[in-house]
């Protein structure tokens, strides 16, 4: 651990760097520790990011049966994001399941008929990470709502492989560190009012550019960047955004890379917000269930005896609410009939 001088020797080193950099007024104690993280972030996050090669691999894949491609690695992350919303998982859980999910597939040829599997164990990979104990849902809960089709045995031994070919570094550093970490230097520099750039649209934002896996290839500081640079653009504020250049500079992005990603993202954003995009799902929801399952359902839809209607503004006794009931025998159960079992779909 080091020493009080060698910390102190740091900090005043970070202090005449930024000093360098035209930030003064950002040289204060918070923000040498808060650009301090910022050094430490980006140190990592090469490490911890997505083979460019293998995403390019699955993006050059057109769809087929047997192989991998882009729509079928986008509709899984749209699967963890509702896996997500269901158990009231945090943002951080989805980021990093994501995290985890593309640097997999970076790495090893998957087949299709496994990415649910593979799926399920990166949320329960990310979630034990992340999540406080009492919010880390079960396997069996998992596996049950996301209808995987695999056992708790099947999930425990495909952990085991994605931790081991990651190298057991599975907690990584993710655009939503950086989109934290810019989020409080740009509002512990600023005189305008806190609630004016919203944490949780910047996150809404983010997930939906994980949903594309293009987005997986750029760097998590630039997406963080491009994110905060475009709502702070809508915001028209030019303390915020000469703030944010000074991050940027501190980060060392280069204006081509910056540019690049923040019209991709911008894109997608518009995309995103479209009608298009926001308009409610028509298709009826269908639950598949088994041949006894669906008997059970109509054996008791079709057994409920049919009891009068409850007068609201009724002015009789108790006496009298009990003699009017008329009671169904229960041998008389039999006339409400059910209809022929077999395999079908229940839509409601």
């Amino acid at each position: 651990m080091p020493s009080p001088a060698a910390r102190r020797g740091v900090l005043g080193r970070l202090s005449l760097e930024m000093k360098d950099l035209g930030a003064e007024y950002l040289a204060g104690r918070e923000g040498v520790q808060l650009f301090g993280l910022l050094n430490l972030y980006l140190e990592q996050e090469q490490r911890f990011q997505p083979r460019e090669k293998g995403l390019s691999l699955i993006e050059a894949t057109p769809e087929d049966d047997n192989t991998l491609c882009p729509r079928l690695r986008n509709a899984k992350v749209e699967d963890l994001r509702s896996l997500t919303n269901f158990f009231g998982s945090c943002t951080e859980t989805f980021v990093l399941a994501v995290n985890i999910l593309d640097r997999f597939l970076a790495l090893m040829k998957v087949k299709p008929k496994h990415l649910s599997c593979i799926g399920v164990c990166c949320f329960l990979l990310a979630a034990r990470i992340v999540e406080e104990e009492c919010n880390i849902p079960s396997t069996h809960d998992v596996i049950r709502i996301s209808q995987c089709k695999c056992t708790a045995s099947d999930i425990k031994r495909m952990e085991k492989i994605i931790s081991e070919k990651l190298h057991y570094e599975l907690e990584a550093t993710t655009a939503l560190n950086f989109l934290h970490l810019y989020h409080t230097i740009v509002l512990c520099h600023t005189s305008e009012r806190k609630e004016i750039l919203s944490l949780d649209k910047l996150e809404a934002q983010l997930k939906a550019c994980n949903c594309r896996l293009i987005f997986s290839k750029a760097k998590p500081s630039v997406l963080a960047l491009c994110l905060l640079n475009l709502e702070v653009e809508t915001l028209k504020s030019i303390e915020l955004l000469e703030i944010l250049l000074l991050v940027k500079k501190h980060s060392k992005v280069n204006d081509t890379e910056f540019i690049y990603w923040r019209e991709l993202v911008s894109k997608c954003l518009a995309e995103y917000s479209s009608p298009e995009c926001c308009k409610p799902d028509l298709k009826k929801l269908v639950w598949i269930v088994s041949r006894r399952t669906a008997q059970n359902l109509h054996n008791s839809y079709y057994s409920v005896p049919e009891l009068p209607t409850i007068p609201e503004g009724g002015c009789f006794d108790e006496s009298e609410r009990i003699c009017n009931w008329k009671f169904v025998p229960v041998d008389d159960f039999h006339l409400f009939s059910s209809p022929s079992s077999g395999n079908h779909q229940s839509v409601l």
